[in-house]
């Protein structure tokens, strides 16, 4: 009985959502910039590609060996997705806000990657990942200058910000982390990488979350 209310809430709240003109402009046209923003990454990710970047002497990277962590980064990242995914079903602002802030993650990853040229590093060990192949143009492409800023580390931190229970939190707080220092350990990020998707991610969540509840 009580689940069945627990529903019945849920159900009128996304009635409501929906109902308010507001809700449904931003849902509506942040979902389709995102979806044309996607579509487009793997020609935006093949002009990068063919650009020549500048290699950085990382101090860090160069004390560590290259292991190949592609499995528990996969695990990790979709893991939280769903459970993400989870929340925002039973929650139309945080689907809004997430939405907004994940576009503006897009949009500034598109901007710094090309105002940043960069070579990959060292030691690089391609990530397999099946899911997140498909927006770089298949299973058989492996992007390696997508580099400033990490956006594994962004994404799981945008996550880990979006969440409004403890324990959400709490294990997506301590994954964030791990990412960042899985991603080195695979070489196939800088150290600024990884240092900047925090704030960069925090500063698309924070405008994120206001342009969504204005």
């Amino acid at each position: 009985m009580l689940q069945h209310e627990r529903n019945r809430i849920t159900a009128l709240q996304w009635r409501n959502a929906w109902a308010n003109d507001s809700f449904k402009i931003k849902a509506v046209i942040g979902s389709i910039l995102l979806a044309i923003i996607l579509v487009s990454f793997p020609r935006f990710f093949a002009v990068i590609e063919l650009r020549k970047g500048i290699n950085l002497d990382d101090v860090f990277l160069n004390n560590i060996p290259s292991v190949d962590f592609s499995i528990p980064i996969f695990i990790i990242i979709w893991s939280t997705a769903l459970l993400l995914i989870n929340r925002i079903l039973k929650s139309p602002d945080l689907f809004l806000q997430f939405l907004i802030s994940f576009l503006l993650l897009s949009i500034t990853r598109i901007i710094t990657i090309y105002l940043f040229p960069l070579e990959p590093p060292i030691g690089l060990i391609a990530i397999k990942d099946p899911i997140s192949s498909i927006f770089y143009g298949g299973k058989e492409v492996f992007i390696t200058k997508d580099l400033f800023y990490s956006g594994h580390t962004a994404t799981q931190f945008l996550m880990f910000l979006s969440f409004t229970k403890k324990n959400d939190k709490l294990i997506t707080g301590i994954t964030s982390v791990l990412i960042g220092l899985l991603v080195l350990f695979q070489h196939v990020h800088y150290t600024i990488d990884v240092i900047a998707a925090f704030p960069i991610a925090y500063l698309v969540y924070f405008l994120g979350k206001k342009l969504a509840s204005n």
